[in-house]
């Protein structure tokens, strides 16, 4: 059985591996990004460096998860 901490990690999980193909992956996105949102990149940057910061604290959390019992992998 899949419980709410589960689909919640696995929501952030799809998020951080968007965020990390939009870092890495596409030219110009942060740009773009900075440019129409400038507000929420000055509080949310999408730099590489962020996103790998970001993507350690996913794996950080879901080891959490997985040693608690909670994740099914």
């Amino acid at each position: 059985m899949v419980n709410v901490e589960a689909i919640i990690f696995y929501g952030m999980a799809f998020e951080v591996i968007m965020a990390n193909i939009l870092a890495w992956f596409v030219p110009g996105f942060d740009k773009w990004y900075g440019k129409t949102m400038p507000r929420l990149s000055k509080r949310l940057p999408l730099t590489k460096a962020w996103a790998i910061v970001y993507f350690g604290l996913a794996v950080w959390v879901g080891s959490g998860l997985y040693r608690a019992g909670i994740l099914p992998w």
